[in-house]
Order: C-alpha cells, then structure tokens, then sequence
C-alpha cells in the first residue's frame, strides 16, 4: 500500500506531463483512445466521488466564520471566468461550436486541483477548498444559467437537461463519496490516498478521448482554440487577484481567489459538451485541462515567492 501512495503521489505531482504525453499520443494515434468517449460522463464522476471521499462538514465552517471571503471567491468564480469567455468569444469571433465550448469552460465550478496549487503557493488553502465546494455544489443550478445567457444565441439550451447532467456527474457522485466517508471513515482513509492516482488516471483519459475525436477539427482550429483559452485562463488569475484586492484580502486570500477563478473543473465542461452539444465543443475544455496544469504550477512557484510588501 505504501508503495502505491507514493506512486499515487509521483503521478499527481507530474500531472501536467501526463496529459500532455497522453494528449500527444491521442492525437497521433486516435483510433487508440477514441473508444474512451463513450466513457467519459463515468470517469468525471470517479473523480467527484473521490471529491466526495475527501469532503467534511469542517470545509463549510468557512461559510460562516468568514462569509465575505467565501461569497467573494463564489461570486468571483461565477462572474469573472463566464463574463470573459462571452468576451473572448465575440472579439475572437469563434464558430459557434467552439464558441459554446468557450463559453461551457466558463460557466463550470472551481477545479479540485486549485486547491493543490493554492498549498504550492502558500495560499489561503481553507479558503479554496471551501469555495471550490460551494461552486461545485451550486454548479447544477448557476452553471445550467450563465450557459442560457451566454450561449443561447449560438444554440438551443435545455437548462433542466443541463441541470439533470451536473446532478448526476457531481452531485451524486460526491454525495455517494461522502456517505461512504461516513459509514466506512477507515476504508474511506486508506482509498484517499490512491485517489489522486485515480483521478489523474481519469481526467488524463478524458483529455486523451476528446482529442482523438476531435484529431482532424483541432488540426484545423487548435491554435486559435489554445490562444483563447489561454487568454481566458491567464486573465482569470489576473482578475481574480485584483477582485481580491478590491475587497480588501491579504496576499494569501488573493492567491486562493485568484486560484480559484482561474482554474475550472474542465472534465465537466467536456461531459456536459459531449452529452449536449458537439464533440467539438468539448475541445476547449480539454485543451484548457491541458493547460492549466501547466500554468497553475507555474503561478503557484510564482505566488510562493511573494511576501505581504507585494502589493
């Protein structure tokens, strides 16, 4: 068991290489990974019952001994990171397709891994953990929302089949994760520490699927694809530290904010695409997987070397 820990470990630290290597892999050789498809509403809920596993009512105890800081990275998270990909979308003038992908990535909850980069950065990591939960938890209302306001004019939304979706790729996974922590808390302890493993495993899947769907259209469109997501993640640090900032917060809340904003849970916004949309809608969401676990490493070592002078 100890071997596998620190091979679970090993393999969540080098994260970012994994999907690359295997995005690589996906898109040279489809026909190996294309198959994963029809499997990746399963795989994201793997990862949200590992969420669940991890989940204590002590992560909501944020809520209510400092409710500003939470509703600041709540509203933050929901208002920032859709609002810049309607922009992005418009001043880019994407193809409908790839425009609804855009907009999906923004409108998802918070991405587990903030919570990883926010430590690394020495960060306010209570803070991050609760508003990733409380994105994640109110992603099946909001989320179905922001996709109607912003995305309507590219495509029909069914905000209740939407809905539907993100209660059964999270909610019911995460619940189900925290009943087993509840009821079996040993087996649950022992499972945690391979979960990364797992979840790695599957999100890394996830991104390789989508790739090898979508080989010959990201031939075609994947440059502008990556300047934008690239665009909509680097602002949304960016933003997300200066909205921080306009409320007052320490350097260790700006980080965790900035985090928070300018990561999201991108295997929702790829199951939500396949499920609703296009295959092709899913790639900014998995390009953006991609990216963003190269770019948080890099804010977090970044981060890690401010001090409270650093205004």
């Amino acid at each position: 068991m100890k071997v596998l820990e620190r091979f679970s470990q090993f393999v969540s630290n080098t994260f970012a290489i994994w999907v690359l290597l295997f995005a690589a892999l996906a898109f040279f050789i489809p026909s190996g990974f294309s198959w994963i498809g029809a499997y990746i509403t399963t795989l994201l809920g793997i990862v949200m019952f590992g969420m669940g596993l991890t989940i204590t009512v002590a992560d909501f105890k944020e809520v209510l001994t400092r409710p500003k800081d939470v509703a600041v990275g709540v509203v933050g998270q929901f208002l920032i990171m859709p609002t810049l990909a309607f922009l992005l979308v418009k001043l880019f003038n994407l193809q409908p397709e790839i425009a609804i992908g855009v907009i999906l990535v923004g409108c998802c909850p918070g991405g587990t891994s903030s919570n990883v980069m926010t430590f690394l950065a020495k960060g306010d990591v209570a803070l991050s953990v609760t508003v990733t939960s409380i994105t994640t938890l109110l992603a099946p209302i909001i989320t179905p929302g922001l996709i109607y306001l912003f995305a309507s004019e590219y495509i029909d939304v069914a905000p209740s089949a939407l809905f539907m979706s993100i209660v059964k790729v999270i909610i019911i996974p995460i619940a189900l994760g925290f009943i087993v922590q509840k009821f079996f808390n040993k087996q649950a302890k022992a499972s945690v520490k391979v979960m990364p493993l797992v979840s790695v495993v599957a999100i890394v899947a996830i991104v390789a699927a989508v790739v090898a769907g979508n080989q010959q259209k990201i031939a075609e469109t994947g440059l502008i694809i990556l300047t934008v997501v690239v665009l909509h993640n680097c602002l949304g640090y960016l933003i997300g530290y200066l909205f921080g900032k306009i409320f007052g917060m320490n350097l260790a809340k700006k980080k965790a904010i900035a985090i928070e904003v300018g990561m999201q849970n991108s295997g929702l916004g790829a199951s939500l695409a396949v499920a609703h949309f296009s295959p092709l809608a899913a790639v900014p969401s998995a390009i953006f997987s991609v990216w963003h676990n190269i770019s948080g490493p890099i804010l977090a070592t970044i981060f890690s070397r401010m001090n409270e002078k650093v205004k």
